[in-house]
């Protein structure tokens, strides 16, 4: 069974980048809006009894689904074999409980609607809070991919005296992979998030990096707040070299602009989410995880890249 990848907008670098790796063709689709907003899809490429990877990272959810469903369902309608997900950033983690009476646990209900529309799932560390893994509340087969080789690597070869500060205690088991990847020292911060957009943070140690370069780590870069009050907390105590890396690179609003109006002079992220702040290629990691996931079925790996 050979290999076709889908890239839907914003994903054709990444999509490139599967290709390489995995051997496999990109297809042509296009998908675009008719007059009164509703979507027209088409595939330009032959996919019956072909294994169809989607790529299509989920920033902005709300807005792609519906033309991810409708491509998948095209696929599916058009005689693909199977049709698979490659979404680096996977939403909708977050409300995992029902903090308070009436809220809907959208975690779960997402999980139950993408589940329908394609048959596995390729993503980049989710924000698995209070969940083992994605198996607890997706039904098709699950992988993750994990940044923490690829951020390592990075901060070993373009920080000078690195130490990795994680976001929160919680963060710690996933920072001191980073570290170790780096061959750096780690810390963790004190976090109480008191609102969406307000948080805080200490490290009792700061004083004891003297001499060193603070790395700032999160999974997700949203409102950048927790950043922004930990390079805050640096730069008091005396830090002016302050680097940011992210998985995720998700900047709400003006949280980019605002990061580095913080004091902080290198923001890097991963391209699971394509921004100008792009730095750490995480595609290696995706194709093994595809690789792993399809292991079992026939696949030809090997096929012509197309150009």
């Amino acid at each position: 069974m050979s290999l076709i990848i889908l890239p839907m907008a914003e994903n054709q670098d990444m999509a490139r980048s599967l290709a390489h790796h995995l051997g496999g063709e990109i297809g042509h689709l296009e998908i675009r809006s008719f007059p009164d907003g509703e979507s027209f899809v088409r595939i330009d490429s032959e996919v019956r009894g072909r294994h169809v990877v989607i790529v299509c990272t989920l920033d902005r959810p709300d807005e792609k689904f519906l033309r991810l469903a409708l491509l998948a369902g095209t696929a599916r309608d058009l005689g693909a074999a199977r049709v698979g997900l490659v979404s680096s950033y996977l939403p909708y983690m977050r409300q995992d409980i029902r903090f308070n009476p009436g809220e809907g646990i959208t975690s779960v209900y997402f999980a139950r609607l993408l589940s329908s529309q394609v048959d596995w799932l390729v993503t980049v560390d989710p924000h698995l809070h209070r969940r083992n893994s994605l198996s607890e509340i997706y039904t098709i087969p699950a992988v993750v991919a994990h940044a923490a080789t690829a951020i390592g690597d990075w901060i070993r070869e373009n920080v000078s005296a690195p130490v990795v500060i994680g976001p929160d205690s919680e963060s710690e088991q996933w920072v001191s992979v980073v570290a170790e990847r780096a061959d750096a020292p780690y810390s963790v911060l004190t976090k109480k998030r008191l609102g969406d957009r307000n948080v805080r943070v200490s490290d009792a140690e700061a004083n004891r990096w003297q001499g060193r370069t603070p790395v700032l780590v999160d999974d997700i870069v949203s409102t950048a707040r927790t950043m922004i009050a930990a390079a805050t907390q640096f730069r008091e105590v005396g830090f002016s070299d302050i680097v940011a890396i992210g998985v995720h690179a998700l900047f709400a609003g003006q949280a980019y602009e605002e990061l580095k109006g913080a004091g902080v002079g290198r923001v890097v992220t991963c391209n699971s989410v394509s921004h100008a702040s792009n730095g750490v290629d995480i595609s290696p990691y995706l194709a093994a995880a595809i690789r792993d996931l399809v292991r079992t079925e026939t696949l030809d790996f090997h096929s012509p890249v197309a150009s």
